[in-house]
């Protein structure tokens, strides 16, 4: 299969949403021992929450699904206008000063603290020949 066919089978290969692939009647509704509707009306509420679970669903997808899907293509396409036509030229000239920064700051720290440590570390070095 190729990156643009789409598998009907499993429509969330990455488990993005697999929280809800598993929401069952029985994991929003429950009777404890002592309280119980009658057997039909358990029976019945069982068939009315996954008929209209469904069903909502797929009328939801159907009306909204589409401009959805589109809104979001949109989201991801001006992340990727702002990754490629902002963010990027930002963190190069971002790079380039402090390339130079970098530069500075070895020049300064070359220029100043180099001396002072190699004039200690020769003071205390005739210390310890003593």
């Amino acid at each position: 299969m190729s990156g643009d066919e789409i598998d009907l089978d499993n429509r969330d290969p990455n488990n993005l949403n697999s929280h809800l692939g598993t929401l069952h009647f029985n994991d929003v509704l429950g009777e404890p021992d002592g309280t119980h509707s009658i057997d039909c009306v358990w029976k019945m509420s069982h068939a009315c929450f996954n008929l209209w679970k469904g069903l909502c669903y797929k009328i939801l997808t159907l009306c909204f699904g589409c401009c959805i899907a589109a809104e979001w293509g949109c989201e991801f396409a001006i992340i990727a206008f702002y990754h490629v036509w902002f963010i990027s030229p930002c963190l190069k000239i971002f790079e380039i000063n402090c390339g130079l920064c970098q530069r500075i700051y070895t020049n300064c720290v070359n220029c100043c603290v180099v001396p002072c440590c190699e004039a200690f570390g020769g003071m205390f070095h005739h210390f310890k020949s003593t």
